[in-house]
């Protein structure tokens, strides 16, 4: 079965934005799929999550098209293997807001603090079915 491409794609703006491709990819587990740098910027970059959807980041900076800080953006990322991930998590030392657990409206998931600040949800709930 093939991944569907994503339509919706959270973005974030990083202070140092290679580090933060590294911690998604390497503790997370996004693919990298393109980065685009300038020297030391990242102009564009875009990651994808394996069981579908994806985000996109750059270098923070003050370029007139796009004002987004640094380390405000929050995500909540599916996949059927939450417990590999959480275990990567704890691996990494990586801050955690919420521990893994059970949520009352079905499944688990956890949360972290990326380096940039950005809170990042891990769980298999894949939300309410649509009608």
């Amino acid at each position: 079965m093939t991944t569907p491409a994503p339509t919706v794609w959270p973005a974030v703006r990083a202070d140092d934005a290679p580090a933060l491709i590294r911690f998604l990819v390497d503790v997370l587990g996004f693919e990298e799929t393109l980065v685009v740098r300038d020297g030391a910027l990242v102009v564009h970059a875009e990651l994808a999550w394996p069981p579908g959807g994806g985000v996109m980041l750059g270098s923070a900076r003050d370029d007139g098209h796009w004002p987004v800080d640094a380390g405000v953006t929050g995500a909540y990322l599916v996949t059927d293997d939450v417990a590999a991930v959480w275990d990567r998590v704890q691996a990494a030392g990586v801050e955690v807001l919420r521990p893994l657990a059970d949520v009352p409206y079905g499944g688990k998931e956890f949360s972290v603090r990326d380096p940039e600040g950005n809170s990042w949800s891990v769980g298999d709930y894949r939300g309410h079915p649509r009608s």
